[in-house]
């Protein structure tokens, strides 16, 4: 397929459904560079870290849901052609709530299929998943000549989910307009996992452990293979495949070659997650590279232990204070079996062809994060936290409570060490001293080197003394 850059853009207007999101804000920016006359944007969030940059460029930013059909209807009314990103259900705590992925994920693609119908759209790209077709079996080279994955076996209500509504919308292809001449062409984009600066659902959870000192292990040996692809490309291919669903185009009036068809979009370099990306990643932070490997089925087992634990906490998923599940086991599979697509049919339909290389992608994500790195508070792992706060409060119930009930032990055991109650006491006087004068110390620099982060200094040097304090002092002489 050989059109001009700007062929069905300039003129048009575009939604964007998850337009606020880290791929939907690129693809707006994307569209805007590219001569659309308008570009709307419908999420749910009221803003996002895009949120300036897109209203700076004209984008609509329209608050709604795409489960609610009068948002939708709102959104899409004198569209030429939609893009529908929004998902729910992906990762982390979200993978659990079922009743919410299909609500949106289900629910809201039948909306944007039937207003599509309402008003007359004539094209519709639907984001998709590798996880339509794999569910944890090895896949090597794979085409859109796979069957779907049975929807029963699916691990997940995303997986699951997202299957479904990608054959909603394929088979909608075709569909006669409700009001206008003409009907309504789609097609799916199937992307691999999706990185770079800025990717908001997995690099910043996985930072997050690495952090805290809880990336404990790898998953899956060296030798497994999954594919990944860049923002720029995706949104690149997002793009040919709205034109490929143009129906005006010589010599194929009235057959728009993507109308109907699935498309698998990567870098199209496989590769080890963990070796390729996170390790690289990991080393530029200087945060610790596990050691330990774990085989697919052990790792399994502890993700369906986790898997139980956050079901029966399902009542308070939403709530901040309940960290993100170390591993869930469709995650699992993602990154422990290999699996990994031709971009063949890509390239012949829509012209695919990326043009940010692998190399390229990750040195800009790895310069992002290390740039993140020097604008954020950075701090020791959760097991320094861990000895520093406890010790403290072990040294001052057993230098100041009563050895009575439950502190009894705390003095028998400050008495082992320090063998009398006088030392104990100027023990912790001393420490808690040093403390004082460190996060005083450390507000001072800070106010310095990094104002923005001063009072968190304060108050994390506060709690821990040089454990904190170092980190200041590194970043100072950086």
């Amino acid at each position: 397929m050989h059109l001009s850059e700007n062929e069905g853009i300039e003129g048009k207007t575009f939604v964007v459904t998850g337009g606020l999101g880290f791929v939907g804000a690129a693809l707006c920016l994307e569209l805007v560079r590219r001569g659309a006359v308008e570009v709307r944007s419908l999420d749910p969030r009221p803003a996002s870290p895009w949120s300036i940059q897109l209203r700076k460029s004209r984008v609509e930013c329209i608050q709604g849901d795409v489960s609610r059909k009068k948002d939708v209807e709102k959104a899409l009314r004198g569209a030429d052609c939609v893009f529908h990103l929004a998902s729910y259900g992906m990762s982390g705590k979200e993978m659990l709530q079922a009743g919410r992925t299909d609500e949106v994920n289900i629910n809201g693609t039948c909306n944007i299929l039937d207003v599509c119908h309402q008003f007359g759209i004539k094209r519709l790209v639907y984001v998709s998943t590798y996880n339509v077709v794999f569910g944890g079996k090895e896949i090597v080279n794979g085409n859109e000549s796979l069957p779907y994955f049975p929807i029963d076996e699916h691990v997940d209500p995303y997986g699951r989910s997202k299957s479904i509504a990608e054959q909603l919308v394929l088979k909608s292809n075709g569909r006669p307009s409700k009001k206008k001449d003409g009907c309504l062409y789609t097609c799916a984009i199937r992307p691999a996992a999706i990185y770079g600066p800025g990717e908001e659902r997995h690099f910043p959870r996985i930072i997050s452990l690495a952090k805290l000192g809880l990336a404990l292990f790898k998953v899956g040996s060296p030798s497994v293979k999954t594919d990944w692809v860049y923002v720029e490309n995706l949104v690149l291919a997002l793009i040919l495949a709205s034109m490929g669903l143009l129906d005006d185009i010589p010599g194929r009036e009235g057959h728009p070659v993507a109308a109907g068809q699935p498309y698998f979009i990567s870098d199209g370099s496989p590769i080890n997650t963990f070796e390729f990306i996170m390790k690289p990643l990991f080393q530029s932070l200087d945060y610790g590279w596990p050691r330990l490997t774990l085989g697919v089925r052990p790792a399994l087992f502890m993700a369906r232990i986790f898997w139980v634990i956050y079901t029966l906490l399902y009542p308070w998923l939403n709530r901040r204070w309940l960290p993100q599940p170390l591993l869930l086991p469709a995650e699992v599979y993602k990154i422990g079996v290999t699996h990994y697509f031709s971009i063949v049919k890509a390239r012949q339909e829509l012209g695919y062809v990326p043009i940010v290389s692998p190399q390229e992608g990750l040195h800009a994500t790895v310069s992002y994060w290390l740039e993140r790195k020097k604008k954020e508070l950075d701090g020791p792992t959760i097991y320094t936290w861990l000895f520093s706060v406890l010790g403290m409060t072990i040294l001052f119930c057993a230098a100041y409570l009563p050895p009575m009930g439950p502190f009894a032990w705390t003095r028998a055991l400050g008495l082992f060490f320090f063998r009398s109650v006088w030392t104990l006491r100027l023990v912790f006087n001393v420490s808690a001293a040093f403390h004082v004068g460190e996060s005083i110390y450390a507000w001072y620099l800070s106010r310095r080197i990094d104002p923005a982060n001063s009072k968190a200094w304060f108050w994390q040097t506060l709690a821990l003394g040089i454990f904190s304090l170092r980190f200041l002092l590194k970043r100072a002489r950086n």
